[in-house]
């Protein structure tokens, strides 16, 4: 089964099937719930590109299909040739994709009956598909997500934005000690961040320096900011919401006495796991973050938020969530800002940051932050670290990230930075 890649592409649309089902499920906690772990590793990487190469063309190919539709099949079905014209029009070899998904159906224990609609439809796609999908356009956000986006930040610009999703991720890295060597052993480049940037990188275990614990695997946006924060030597700062690591691992390599904190035990195992790979040090607390304690020179906080900027890397987000919990958590952000400022002392400095795309999240936060502290006042000059544009600044003085942004390197994700500093 294996030679021919039914397991995968099975994998694939099982994948497809839970986080496009009536209960929808993110892609995350599908594979922390070990939905792939019987597969050999090869399978198990072939699977999870499928099914995130399908989500993210998954407009494309239901275009292409529903000329040959006159109802919709089973869930099941749809999912199997999404993956299948997804693979068909982006090269595969028909004669092998058209088996592979045929025999898929032909084992299912209810829709093995539809192995013959299955094989049509894909024979018509093979022979027809490619040469349409070059002519359709970008595939576009839900209407639930794309509409408060686009009266965000504009048609144009929300285009751009969904082109940078539709063309997906590469690996970026932070390096250890040195980029520029770091980027020589893997064969990357170095970002104007200091981020080291990899395309078709492969298994991530299996990259130099991995095992030695040279660098981790973190998106050159969300290294900004703790370059904002700027930690020095010794200073005690606290990493509030921490998880899985990255940025903790960064104010360590730098320096700082770090504590960091956050709410899910299983999710601190990843960052303690982290830490040891990499030979830095830290404390860390399994604690909500509004509980914590004590006095701090300097917080970062990467607050939960709705994860609207890294769609280019989770296509499956629009998909498994439908923004019903947006409000608690622009709530929450409050929160959590307040409280984290109460632990900083005078003269110190708050990153605040949000891998989202919505203002709600991120301008607004601040803008409400500054009305509520007399004590709290925006430190621009922070912001001018490598790589940023002038244009990326903000009115009310933070930093405003997009998936369209460094365009012709490949993108980032989405986020939010402002730095915020307390009164002496």
């Amino acid at each position: 089964m294996a030679d021919t890649g039914v397991q995968a592409r099975k994998s694939a649309v099982y994948l497809l099937d839970q986080i496009l089902g009536e209960e929808p499920r993110l892609m995350s906690e599908l594979l922390a719930g070990g939905a792939l772990d019987k597969l050999p590793p090869d399978d198990r990487a072939r699977a999870q590109r499928l099914a995130l190469e399908t989500l993210r063309g998954m407009e494309r190919a239901d275009r292409l299909l529903q000329k040959y539709l006159n109802s919709y099949p089973p869930l099941t079905i749809r999912n199997v040739l999404r993956v299948g014209t997804i693979e068909l029009c982006q090269g595969g070899a028909a004669h092998g994709v058209v088996n592979a998904m045929v025999n898929l159906v032909s084992g299912h224990r209810t829709l093995s009956h539809l192995k013959g609609l299955t094989n049509a439809i894909l024979r018509k796609i093979a022979t027809e598909g490619p040469d349409a999908w070059a002519a359709l356009r970008a595939p576009r956000l839900p209407k639930w997500l794309r509409g408060p986006l686009t009266e965000a930040w504009g048609a144009d610009a929300m285009a751009a934005m969904e082109a940078a999703h539709f063309a997906g991720a590469p690996l970026d890295l932070t390096a250890r000690r040195d980029p520029v060597a770091l980027a020589e052993a893997v064969g990357g480049v170095v970002l104007p961040n200091g981020s080291v940037r990899v395309r078709d990188a492969g298994q991530v275990s299996a990259m130099p320096g991995y095992a030695e614990g040279d660098w981790w695997v973190q998106d050159a946006a969300a290294a900004l900011p703790v370059q904002v924060l700027a930690p020095k030597k010794g200073e005690n700062v606290l990493d509030l919401c921490a998880a899985p690591g990255g940025k903790t691992m960064q104010l360590a390599a730098l320096g700082a006495q770090v504590t960091a904190v956050d709410s899910s035990a299983s999710r601190m195992v990843r960052v303690k796991e982290n830490l040891a790979r990499v030979h830095l040090p830290a404390k860390t607390r399994v604690q909500d973050a509004r509980e914590v304690a004590g006095e701090y020179d300097a917080i970062l906080l990467d607050a939960p938020c709705s994860a609207t900027g890294t769609i280019r890397r989770h296509p499956d987000l629009p998909y498994a969530k439908d923004g019903s919990e947006f409000g608690d958590l622009i709530e929450l952000q409050s929160e959590l800002i307040d409280h984290a400022w109460s632990l900083l002392k005078p003269g110190g400095r708050l990153v605040f940051c949000t891998c989202s795309l919505l203002p709600d999240e991120g301008e607004v936060q601040v803008d409400e932050a500054l009305e509520r502290h007399a004590d709290m006042t925006t430190d621009t000059d922070a912001l001018d670290v490598p790589g940023i544009d002038a244009d990326w600044h903000t009115t009310e003085g933070g930093l405003r990230l997009r998936p369209d942004y460094w365009a012709d390197r490949g993108g980032m994700d989405g986020f939010y930075i402002s730095c915020l500093r307390k009164a002496g």
